[in-house]
């Protein structure tokens, strides 16, 4: 499991994390929670080649606003 980093913001129904690791894991991969649930899927890489970011498709829309500050990690 490889950790993706914390959810830093919410914009136009996404959640966007700023990866931690230089690592950067394919569009389309598994997003999941500390406690190992689903928190959705990437959809998107972008910014600065030094400091990315990825965009999720949260699960649900209501999930969108409890994963702010929230550690994430790719299965």
């Amino acid at each position: 499991m490889q950790r993706l980093g914390e959810v830093d913001r919410t914009a136009q129904g996404l959640a966007i994390v700023r990866l931690d690791d230089d690592e950067i894991p394919p569009i389309g991969r598994e997003v999941v929670d500390e406690s190992l649930s689903t928190a959705g899927r990437i959809v998107d890489v972008f910014g600065p080649v030094e400091t990315p970011y990825v965009a999720i498709t949260p699960e649900d829309d209501r999930r969108l606003a409890t994963l702010l500050g929230q550690k994430l990690y790719v299965q």
